[in-house]
Order: structure tokens, then sequence, then C-alpha cells
């Protein structure tokens, strides 16, 4: 008893932080709407001190930050995703390939207005994902169908069963970030503890294990693919690497940064092994349809959705104020153009040879897209984070403090709306922008190749 008395006071703030977090995170798991904003944010605040006193002192303790970190995961894994519907969308689509039925071809709403019910719990489901997702043809690429297809070969008619199975895969993709992270983090002689910023983040556990978006899943194909792009095993990497693009679109934008660092021999091997990996995945679904549905649906994302965004809000205003209208298709056309200009500067303007050159240039070609954008939705800051870990830059670690004022868009309205008060997001971006300048511009962040 004395023993066990002299331990908690010598372990006694660790231990204290660690049954704080726990509450914290399953009083967000279990007890939490998205409208409820004070709770939302005094919880994700809370959270977040936690978890950088946490790092602080575990930081020497890889193995404890490690315990530490899949053992709060295990708390949501009986949950409900509360921040987010898009996981009733990714059960659709399973059962629906369960079916025997391309989802690339149908709406779930062209099931529903015919009074037709193609899976189990059809209805549950149309409701739980929203008229707007309903209404649009999926644009999740293969290997997220694959997850999707997992989820329902195991449960194929309870929701809370495809949502437990969504989740252990998520949660399996953090163990592979984990371990190439420590072993790229040991390649760049950089501190193995950083990996930390990223899996232990609340963000990072919120976002993906808790919401259930796939980010995971590409991070973790991206980190192998690098790893493996460091140790010179290119051609491995390409497979990789076109994996974690058959789960998220974004690292498309990255390959042509790899022409320094590979030369263009190897480069057009690299390009042509992701190419030919993805239309292999792609093949399943192809038919003439689903190319016009798949590129009309990406499309949306410039030319019709806003969320969250920077940059685009004062185009938009802009618009108004000359046009009087909303000029979001004209400002998507060029969104595009932008991404691809500034990607190809960065990669004939600018060193990208060595590891960390190369990881810095794909933070920054990200960063621009993001901060041009129509819609950010707060995961999308999961892949800036994970890339800034093996960087100097922290902006990324602060964006994903603040995303959460994003949420604030759900006050008092139900959860298929969204009303922005522009002041919130004004705040959200002062902030991330004034940490980008002062690191990018002002403090000049140390070059990572000295």
């Amino acid at each position: 008893m004395l023993l066990n008395s002299a331990l908690f006071k010598i372990y006694k703030a660790p231990i204290l932080l660690i049954i704080a977090s726990i509450i914290c995170y399953a009083i967000f798991a279990y007890d939490l709407i998205r409208t409820d904003y004070l709770k939302l944010v005094s919880l994700y605040f809370a959270l977040f001190i936690l978890f950088f006193k946490l790092v602080q002192i575990f930081k020497h303790n890889i193995k404890g930050l490690t315990y530490i970190s899949f053992g709060i995961r295990a708390i949501f894994i009986l949950s409900i995703p509360n921040l987010s519907q898009d996981f009733y969308r990714f059960i659709w689509d399973g059962r629906m390939i369960i079916e025997g039925i391309n989802p690339f071809l149908f709406t779930p709403y062209s099931f529903i207005e015919q009074n037709e019910f193609p899976i189990a719990q059809a209805q549950e489901l149309f409701i739980g994902m929203g008229e707007l997702n309903a209404s649009h043809f999926s644009n999740y690429p293969p290997l997220n169908q694959l997850c999707f297809l997992i989820a329902a070969l195991f449960s194929s008619k309870s929701i809370l069963g495809s949502v437990v199975v969504i989740r252990l895969l998520i949660i399996a993709a953090d163990f592979g970030t984990l371990h190439f992270g420590f072993k790229l983090l040991d390649k760049l002689s950089l501190p193995a503890h950083h990996i930390f910023w990223y899996i232990l983040n609340p963000f990072i556990i919120i976002e993906l294990t808790g919401n259930l978006h796939f980010e995971g899943l590409m991070i973790f194909f991206l980190v192998w693919g690098l790893y493996l792009l460091h140790i010179n095993k290119w051609k491995y990497s390409a497979v990789v690497f076109a994996l974690s693009v058959s789960v998220k679109l974004i690292p498309l934008m990255f390959l042509p940064l790899l022409f320094q660092k590979l030369g263009w021999k190897k480069s057009i091997g690299f390009y042509t092994i992701t190419g030919l990996v993805n239309l292999l995945l792609f093949l399943p679904f192809y038919s003439t349809e689903f190319v016009q549905n798949y590129t009309n649906t990406v499309a949306l994302w410039f030319q019709n959705f806003e969320f969250n965004a920077s940059l685009y809000y004062i185009a938009r205003e802009v618009g108004y104020t000359f046009r009087g209208r909303n000029e979001i298709a004209i400002i998507g056309s060029y969104i595009p153009k932008l991404v691809i200009i500034f990607v190809l500067i960065l990669t004939f303007l600018r060193k990208n040879k060595t590891t960390k050159q190369l990881i810095t240039a794909m933070l920054l070609v990200l960063t621009f897209y993001y901060f041009t954008a129509t819609t950010i939705h707060p995961w999308y800051v999961a892949t800036l984070l994970l890339l800034s870990v093996f960087t100097k830059y922290k902006f990324p670690l602060v964006w994903s403090f603040v995303i959460i004022l994003s949420y604030l868009a759900y006050l008092n309205v139900n959860k298929a709306d969204k009303a922005e008060n522009l002041w919130i997001i004004a705040l959200e971006y002062a902030i991330v922008y004034g940490v980008f300048f002062w690191e990018v511009l002002i403090k000049k962040a140390p070059k990572l190749e000295a």
C-alpha cells in the first residue's frame, strides 16, 4: 500500500493527465453533439492542452506515448461519429458493392425516390448521410471502396457493426503510420517523438478514429512510400504511392515534385507504375458512364461546394461587389490552374533533391492548394500535419488546433445544413496565416537541407 502511494506521488502528474484525457475523450465520443458548441470547443481545447503536456512529459518514453495513443483510440470503438455523417455513405457504398451494384453509377437518392431499398437499412443510411450527399455519385477511389466492402462483409445489417470494422481499419493504418514514421524520422536524424505531434494529436484521434475519415489510410501509404523512396526502393515506392492515390486523389499533386530527386528516367518509371496500378484498381468499376460521373463529382469540389475557405471567400466577396452574384464556377475553374503553376514553380525553381527538401515542397504545395480551395473540411489538414512532422514548420500543428472553429458553422441548424460565421472563419485563418508568414517569411525557418 505504501509502495503504491509512493509510486502515485512520483507519477502523479502523468497519471492525472492520462485520466483527464480518458474522461474528456469518453465525453467527446459518447456525450456530445456538434451543435453544442460550448462543450465541443471546451473539450477540444482541454484535450489539446493535455496532449501537449503528455508529449512533453513522455517524449523520451516512446513506448508510453504509444500505449496512450492507442489506448485512447480504443475509447471510440463502440461510438457513432458525432461530427460527420460521411460514414453513412461509406456503409452505403460497401453494401451496394456486396449486392453487385456499382456505387459510381447510381446515387442513393435515385433509389429512395423510386421507393426502392437495394440494401439493408437503406432508409436509415439515406437519412443519416443527408440529401446533399445522397444526391451525388460516389467520389471515393477503389481502396476506399475496398474498405467499405470489408465493412459490409463483416456487418451487412448493423450500422454500429460496420462503424466498428471501419474504425479498426483506420486504427490499423495509424499503427502503420507510426511504424514508418519512426523509421523515416530515424533516417532523417530527427527526434522519434515528433511523430506523436500527429499520432497523439486530438485532431487526428477525433477526425480519423472518431469520425472515420480515410485520410489516415492515405497518409499511411504516403509515409510508407516516402520511406521506401528515401532508401532508394523507388519501384516499390511507386506501388505504395499509387495505393495512397487510390484512397484519396490528393497525392497526385506531389508527383511532379519527384522529378529532381529521381531524374527523368526514374521519374517516368515512377509515374508509369503509379498510373498502371491505379488503372488496375479502377478497372472493376470502369464504364463510360463511370468516367463521366466521377469527373463531374470531383469537379463539384471546385465549382459548387464551399466551406471554411480563406482566399476564395475574399474572391467571392469581390464577385458579389462587382457582379452581384456568387462567381464560384469561374473562380473554381482557376484554382486547379493556379495549383499546377505553383507545383511547376516548386518543381523546377526550387531544390527538391533530398527527402527533407521533397517533403517540405509537398507541404508548401498542399498548403497553397488549401489556402486557395473553395472547400476545406477539418480532416483535410491531417496530411499537412503529417508532412510537418518531418519539417521545421509548425503552422499545420496550429491549424489542427484552431480548425475546431469551423464546426461552429453548425450552430442552431440541423445536421444537414451549415451557416458559417465569416468572423469566426476570419479568426481561424488570421491565426493560421499569421504563424505561416512568421515561419516562412519573417522567421525564415531553417533550411532542412543544411
